[in-house]
């Protein structure tokens, strides 16, 4: 890695870790101080994420020794074109959601946001660079910790119930991670992926059996993170409990539990690793198929908007799981183009449910009858784009992501299976939020009278955030050229390990030289 990018790949661990520190020491009490330094640092992220998507555009793997300490016994931080697009992502989303957050005061609710908001960029940022499992434990722990205090930011009964019950399944998954890491350092002495990579393709008979189990503990592990069936139990109501702020950027936690499923499994347990070869893909796709079904179903279920979108999350993470877990090159390129479009939809989805809430008064995001409400055109708008956004309809990037998978599983056994799923769901899908949609916007119309816009913050400002992410979808659709080439040729790296492994422990490994 040259001097230059590797500045470039560290300033997205520092910068956030840095800014979050000085705020909690310095910045604290100062509001508008905290807001310049949080925003600025965000900024500044939107920048290096871009410089470093360009940087791995060209397809060279790039590693960066931390302290000088080389492969496999020191950190390793690895960017390739997949690290790279998810570091844009997170920076793009965080940005648009903090505007959002100062715009409508919710950052004001407790002096702790700004930090928590940057100390979770660097867990997510870490989690996406690390090329070492027990540092991908590290930064999981790091944006859980932040995550608790921003799940909890605001306060509330409901909410406090909520976040203890998130607490105690994310303690349990860290412990079956720990443990699941422990068995794989038992057995190979490593843990570092690249490292991981060539032992496990070289293990013996006797050891594959303890690997298989340790492998099949961590997808456990991330399947649980990413939400799916049937650890998917906590999610929605903890996405529905915490304010839309903090729902919106936790649309791409789940995602993190989708990278590491695909990151281990093409790297540590790949076509390389012999009968060990993607050992979780077999439970895999039931586990999408029911997802997929459940989060949909789900939808029908929902008493407020907040919990549609929580479902629709849900929902969501089946679809793309439904094509990861084909595990081939022509299906795993529209997957992770559909990971761009699901978190960008589903963070979109719980801003326009919390610029709903915040109109409707008493009435809340209650899919209920209630007189209309200031600014309901715009809102009606943005809740229709965010909407077939969210379930994949034309002319926005889900049906472009969708359309893709559909395609890339043809050559799969089970094609039939993930084929009649996507479709049925996403006829439900339009279903539940035409209900959704009549009841609060169309035959809300026929009720008396208008719910006064109480005194808010960001009337123009917040409405504008959340247009901002339908923007991002929009430009999605139209530049998904050059964006599905990208995740294309992301994917052909993502099966070649070969690459990452030399990168990692070649001899041109590490940075700084």
């Amino acid at each position: 890695m040259s001097l230059i990018v590797s500045y470039w790949v560290v300033a997205s661990l520092i910068l956030p870790a840095v800014t979050g520190a000085a705020i909690v020491l310095f910045l604290r009490h100062h509001l508008t101080l905290s807001r310049l330094a949080s925003i600025g640092s965000c900024l500044t992220l939107v920048a290096v994420a871009g410089v470093l998507v360009v940087e791995a555009g060209d397809g060279l793997i790039q590693s960066y020794a931390m302290g000088n300490w080389r492969a496999p016994f020191g950190i390793v931080l690895v960017l390739d074109r997949l690290a790279a697009m998810m570091l844009l992502l997170t920076a793009v989303l965080a940005l648009i959601v903090l505007v959002y957050a100062i715009s409508t005061g919710t950052d004001r609710k407790g002096w702790h946001f700004h930090p928590l908001f940057q100390f979770q960029l660097l867990g997510l940022n870490g989690a996406f660079l690390t090329g070492d499992l027990f540092n991908l434990f590290v930064f999981f722990e790091v944006l859980l910790i932040a995550s608790y205090g921003l799940m909890l930011h605001g306060q509330g009964g409901e909410r406090f119930k909520a976040g203890v019950q998130y607490v105690i399944i994310n303690l349990v998954g860290s412990t079956l991670f720990l443990v699941g890491v422990g068995l794989l350092y038992g057995v190979t002495g490593t843990l570092n992926m690249a490292d991981l990579a060539l032992r496990v393709a070289a293990a013996s008979p006797g050891d594959q059996g303890l690997i298989a189990a340790a492998g099949l503990l961590l997808t456990t592990v991330f399947a649980l993170k990413a939400a799916v069936v049937p650890l998917h139990f906590w999610l929605p109501g903890t996405y529905a409990a915490t304010t839309g702020t903090v729902a919106a950027l936790f649309a791409i936690m789940t995602k993190v539990g989708a990278y590491s499923i695909i990151r281990t499994s093409t790297l540590i347990f790949g076509a390389e690793a012999g009968d060990l070869a993607f050992v979780a893909a077999p439970w895999l796709l039931p586990a999408a198929l029911l997802t997929i079904g459940i989060g949909f179903i789900g939808l029908f279920a929902a008493r407020g908007l907040r919990d549609l979108a929580a479902w629709a999350v849900v929902g969501s993470m089946g679809t793309l799981l439904c094509a990861v877990s084909v595990f081939t090159v022509p299906s795993m390129g529209p997957a992770l183009y559909y990971i761009l479009h699901s978190t960008l939809a589903g963070a979109a989805l719980f801003l326009v449910a919390d610029l709903i809430a915040q109109r409707r008064a008493d009435h809340g995001d209650a899919i209920t009858l209630a007189p209309r409400f200031r600014q309901i055109e715009v809102l009606s708008a943005l809740f229709f784009l965010a909407a077939i956004a969210a379930v994949g309809l034309p002319p926005l990037s889900g049906f472009v992501g969708k359309l893709l998978m559909l395609d890339g599983v043809r050559a799969s056994p089970h094609a039939l299976w993930i084929w009649g799923a996507i479709l049925t769901t996403t006829v439900l899908g339009v279903l539940a939020f035409a209900r959704a949609g009549s009841m609060i916007f169309w035959k809300s119309a026929s009720v008396e009278g208008e719910i006064p816009l109480r005194s808010l913050r960001g009337r123009r400002g917040g409405v504008g955030a959340a247009a901002a992410l339908v923007l991002v979808l929009a430009g999605l659709t139209v530049l998904a050229g050059p964006v599905t080439a990208y995740t294309a040729a992301a994917a052909q790296q993502l099966f070649a390990p070969d690459q990452y492994i030399e990168a990692v422990l070649g001899p041109n490994s590490g940075g700084r030289r």
